[in-house]
């Protein structure tokens, strides 16, 4: 699960371009969004975030938001499935609807002489979808064909296993995809409750880039979601992590083992979250200077890659990593991660460990925007986040700011040998639950 607070912080890792300026726009009717306006090339991104996303099914509907998502562009109002699909090309839009288990995202880009037509079209998907019983029919058994191939996959059983592991009966503790039984038995009216929870104007974030006005887009916002059911289902409880650390072994045959590994995290909101970043950073990052993957891998060749991130949900935080090794190297590369997560929480880092960090996290690998598309999606992350528009440009002084003093204080804080659990799937030799 790639983690909104973990992919913006890489994602900001230099100064946006130049010319990209972000305002806040408020329509006449009242909806909020962010803009980057850029007339150079004549089409613009959209991207809409629902609030809750899979986090609504209720245990007996588990996969009816997942199936809602992808049969909201399955025909709308007067349109089937086919139709649709013609008018959307014709216009050379594109539209993708997608959720997760804190939203559904809807993402659009169009050209300027289409813009109307499309978002007209779009309108139709978001207020009067049709859900059709052959498109259900069709749609649910792709999905029902990804969860028969799931429980054959030992990277999909481990991440099912922690899920339950970790968050129990909230509705973190499941695939958002559902079981193969609750899909299977999911009709169209527990679809159509389902668009009606996720699908209103009380949990939508909105950003766009392009070539747009801020006037435009207020008169695009409200024509587009004006009509929407002001409130959906309740949100989510938080989450209880389970932190009992130890070790599940789920047997799997094959030569070599899946491991998911993890424990508690920090809200981004957090005062020491750039700390915990950039301890992150220096212990299991992506960089092959990484503390684990020299220990891991570079010393002692006991897997190819292994990696840590901060997982920052809506309503649960973690600190997760995952590495895949031989089933006779796995208990030494349990045994490896356990020390370094002792060591780094006991002793902290070094001086040329954080200034490393902070040279990659602040524009060593600077990223290069390609798009609007991005661009839009990057504001919708961050308004999620409750950031304001000139965080870009105050960021990088926030990772500055974090001195050797306070990764050490946030290590003994945050890194919980004992509340570290390993979830292995595979046939490791020497290793049993604990």
């Amino acid at each position: 699960m790639l983690l909104k607070a973990a992919v913006l912080l890489l994602t900001f890792t230099a100064p946006l371009r130049a010319e990209v300026n972000i305002q806040a726009v408020t329509s006449p009717g009242g909806i909020k969004a962010w803009l980057v306006e850029d007339h150079g090339i004549p089409f613009t991104s959209l991207e809409i975030r629902f609030k809750g996303g899979t986090s609504l099914d209720t245990p007996e509907t588990r996969g009816a938001v997942n199936l809602m998502t992808a049969l909201i562009e399955e025909g709308a109002g007067a349109l089937d499935s086919q139709g649709f699909a013609a008018a959307r090309d014709g216009l050379a839009a594109e539209f993708r609807f997608n959720s997760d288990l804190d939203g559904v995202s809807v993402s659009s880009h169009f050209l300027t002489e289409n813009r109307d037509q499309a978002m007209a079209l779009l309108h139709s998907a978001l207020t009067k979808p049709r859900f059709d019983q052959v498109a259900v029919d069709r749609v649910r058994e792709q999905v029902l064909s990804g969860l028969r191939s799931d429980a054959k996959d030992p990277a999909a059983i481990a991440a099912d296993l922690e899920r339950k592991r970790s968050f129990g009966d909230h509705p973190y503790g499941s695939d958002g995809s559902g079981t193969i039984k609750s899909v299977t038995a999911l009709t169209r009216d527990d679809i159509e409750l389902a668009f009606h929870d996720a699908i209103a104007r009380d949990r939508i974030t909105v950003a766009a880039a392009g070539d747009i006005t801020a006037a435009e887009l207020g008169d695009l916002l409200d024509k587009l979601l004006g009509d929407l059911p002001a409130q959906g289902a309740p949100q989510p409880v938080e989450a209880t992590l389970q932190t009992k650390g130890g070790i599940t072994v789920e047997n799997f045959p094959g030569p070599q083992s899946m491991i998911i590994f993890g424990q508690g995290g920090l809200r981004f909101s957090d005062p020491d979250y750039f700390a915990a970043s950039l301890l992150n950073e220096i212990l299991g990052g992506g960089r092959f200077s990484a503390r684990l993957m020299t220990e891991v891998r570079e010393k002692r060749g006991l897997t190819y890659g292994v990696s840590t991130s901060l997982a920052s949900f809506d309503h649960a935080q973690m600190l997760m990593g995952q590495f895949q090794a031989s089933n006779e190297k796995v208990a030494e590369a349990i045994k490896v991660i356990r020390e370094e997560w002792a060591k780094v929480a006991k002793d902290g880092v070094t001086e040329d460990e954080l200034a490393n960090a902070k040279t990659y996290m602040t524009g060593a690998y600077p990223l290069r925007f390609d798009g609007n598309d991005t661009i839009a999606s990057i504001l919708v992350g961050m308004q999620d986040l409750g950031l304001t528009p000139d965080y870009p440009k105050t960021r990088n002084e926030k990772v500055e700011a974090v001195t050797l003093e306070d990764i050490k204080r946030v290590a003994a804080r945050l890194i919980k040998p004992e509340d570290l659990h390993f979830i292995v799937v595979g046939q490791p030799t020497g290793v049993v639950n604990e």
